[in-house]
């Protein structure tokens, strides 16, 4: 299994870089389980790191019970955010460098203290949690045509991108993150609306679900990391020209223009 984990995550490795994606996972090897997967994602990313990236956060994906109908499971899962994936509120991101991008609003999370499983609540998160701010997460797959399960988009990252970042930073005192509410604009044109509760019913229940996820393997959430606790509605696919906003009332906008 070790070869099998080493040469799918190169195989992924080589689809991001040349923008080719793969065929199934899911189809070729069949016998692969979610654990399995889970490690083809941490050989990708210690490769990653050791050619100079950093990990700069997490992003929990799934969140939604359509999503999780739609792929057949019954929990989220998880990738790592990068320091090359981050990307400024307002910049212009090529098409080129993607495989079939979408995109998806979040309320992203700035920790301000770690968070360690296995028991953490979403009260502890809030209680960690430096700011909040609003995040376009722009999610790609490798494989090829979307054609995903949930070992295909676990192996590759679970299906991240890039993630935009907006520049307002807000307490999140005073603030009902399950209401929160969320508008996507797409070229001006209203393209999607959410709220916070489409993340497992609160987005730090999300991120409390991440804490716990990550401690079977070792790994723990860290004061100044970005965590997305998941998407406040479907994922809307994107094609050159367009330019996305996402407006989440009291924590500001975020914008992004794809080229």
């Amino acid at each position: 299994m070790r070869d099998l984990v080493e040469k799918l995550a190169d195989e992924l490795l080589e689809a991001e870089r040349s923008n080719q994606p793969i065929s199934p996972i899911t189809e070729r090897f069949p016998d692969i389980d979610v654990t399995a997967a889970y490690q083809i994602q941490l050989n990708a990313v210690q490769k990653k790191i050791a050619r100079g990236r950093r990990v700069i956060g997490k992003k929990v994906g799934l969140t939604s019970i359509a999503m999780q109908e739609m792929l057949g499971v019954d929990e989220p899962d998880y990738g790592h955010l990068l320091d090359d994936m981050q990307v400024a509120d307002g910049e212009t991101v090529k098409m080129s460098g993607l495989v079939s991008p979408k995109v998806e609003a979040e309320i992203g999370f700035i920790l301000g203290e770690d968070l360690v499983g296995p028991n953490v609540t979403y009260v502890d998160v809030l209680m960690a949690t430096k700011y909040v701010l609003p995040t376009i997460e722009i999610i790609d797959s490798r494989i090829a045509d979307w054609k995903i399960r949930l070992i295909d988009t676990v192996a590759d990252n679970g299906s991240s991108a890039k993630v935009v970042v907006g520049s307002k930073m807000s307490s999140i005192e005073n603030l009902d993150l399950r209401s929160l509410g969320m508008v996507l604009y797409q070229n001006g044109e209203l393209a999607a609306t959410g709220a916070g509760a489409a993340a497992l019913g609160h987005p730090a229940q999300a991120i409390a679900w991440l804490a716990n996820k990550l401690h079977a393997f070792g790994i723990q959430l860290k004061a100044g990391e970005l965590i997305l606790p998941g998407a406040l509605s479907k994922a809307w696919t994107v094609k050159q020209g367009d330019t996305i906003t996402a407006h989440f009332g009291p924590l500001g906008s975020v914008r992004v223009s794809f080229e």
